[in-house]
C-alpha cells in the first residue's frame, strides 16, 4: 500500500498521507511507528515535547528501510526558542532520532507575546536549512497574522503551517492565507477526535450522520472518508493509531473520490469550535516545559 505525494514550495515531496504520534506512550511508539512503515506509511511526524523521539528513530532503524525512503518530520518546543537555543534543540532532535538530517523541521507553536523569540527560532532554521541539515522548514499552530509578521522578517517562506483542521473546525481564513503565501497545510487531529457540537452535544465524530452516510456510499470508513476529504482538498494529513487494522486503515483512502455535494456537506458540519489551545494565549509560563538532552 502506498500514497500519492505532494510537493512543497523548495521542491521536496511529502507523501499525502503522515503517521502521526501525537500522544503516543514512549514504550508504545516503536510498535506503533513498526506497523505504519510495514504498512506502508513513508512520513512519521513526531515533536521534542511528544517524548518519542527515540522511540521513532528506534522503528526506523528495525525497519530495514534505507533513510531516503522515510520522509521524518518533528517540531521544536516553545522553550527552545532563540537562536542558539534552536540550534542546539536540532541537535537534541536529531540525537534522539539517531539521524544526521531531519527531512522537516518545524516550530510547534508561535509565542505571540515573545515573537522576537519565535523569530530568533525561526532564523535558526533557516541556518539549518542553509547548511544542509534539514531539508525543508515550517511552522505549526501559525495564525494569519503570525504568518504575515514572520514573512516581513525572515528569508524563507514555510514549507508547511500543522494546524487543527477537520470537518468540525474548518478555520477557512486560515487555509486560505497558507494557499496564498504558498504554504502547505498540514492537518493535525485530521478526524476530530471527540467534538462539540453546534447544539453543545458532545461524541465522536465517527458517529457522525453526515459522514457515516457517505461512508455507506462508498464502502468506506468515516474516518477514511474524513481523511479523503483533506486529500481532496489539497491538505497533508497525518491520522495516528497504535490499532495495525486502523493504522493500515487510515492509509487505504486512495481508491475512491467524494463528490463535489459529499466534499460540501462534509465543510458544512464546521463549528467554528477549536479543540487546541488558543494559539493567541500560548505563553512559555503556561505551557514550558524542559525538554531534556537525551
Amino acid at each position: 500500500m502506498s500514497s500519492a505525494s505532494l510537493t512543497l514550495n523548495n521542491g521536496v515531496e511529502i507523501p499525502a498521507v503522515g503517521f502521526g504520534v501525537f500522544q503516543t506512550p514512549p514504550e508504545e511508539t516503536v510498535a506503533a511507528v513498526e506497523a505504519a512503515l510495514a504498512t506502508g506509511y513513508r512520513h512519521v511526524d513526531t515533536a521534542a515535547a511528544y517524548g518519542n523521539e527515540r522511540g521513532v528513530g528506534e522503528a526506523l532503524r528495525r525497519s530495514g528501510l534505507d533513510r531516503s525512503e522515510v520522509f521524518v518530520e518533528t517540531k521544536v518546543w516553545i522553550t527552545d526558542y532563540g537562536y542558539d537555543a534552536t540550534l542546539h534543540a536540532f541537535d537534541k532532535s536529531a540525537g534522539k532520532l539517531g539521524l544526521e538530517q531531519i527531512d522537516l523541521l518545524i516550530l510547534h507553536q508561535a509565542l505571540p507575546g515573545e515573537f522576537d523569540l519565535t523569530l530568533d527560532a525561526y532564523r535558526a532554521l533557516e541556518q539549518l536549512l542553509a547548511d544542509g541539515r534539514v531539508r525543508a522548514i515550517g511552522v505549526s499552530n501559525f495564525m494569519p497574522e503570525h504568518l504575515t509578521r514572520l514573512l516581513a522578517e525572515t528569508s524563507v517562506v514555510p514549507a508547511v503551517n500543522q494546524i487543527e483542521v477537520h470537518p468540525y473546525f474548518r478555520q477557512p481564513a486560515l487555509l486560505a492565507a497558507d494557499a496564498a503565501h504558498g504554504i502547505l497545510s498540514q492537518a493535525w487531529s485530521p478526524i476530530g477526535g471527540i467534538t462539540f457540537y453546534r447544539d453543545g452535544s458532545h461524541g465522536s465524530t465517527l458517529q457522525d450522520p453526515t459522514i457515516g452516510e457517505i461512508a455507506a456510499a462508498h464502502g468506506k470508513t468515516p474516518a477514511q472518508v474524513m481523511l479523503r476529504w483533506h486529500v481532496q482538498e489539497g491538505r497533508q494529513v497525518i491520522p495516528k493509531s497504535v490499532t495495525p487494522s486502523r493504522i493500515a486503515e487510515n492509509l487505504d483512502v486512495f481508491d475512491f473520490e467524494l463528490t463535489g455535494d459529499q466534499l460540501a456537506a462534509i465543510d458544512a458540519l464546521d463549528t467554528g469550535v477549536r479543540g487546541g489551545p488558543e494559539p493567541e494565549q500560548v505563553t512559555r509560563e503556561t505551557f514550558g516545559r524542559v525538554i531534556p538532552e537525551a
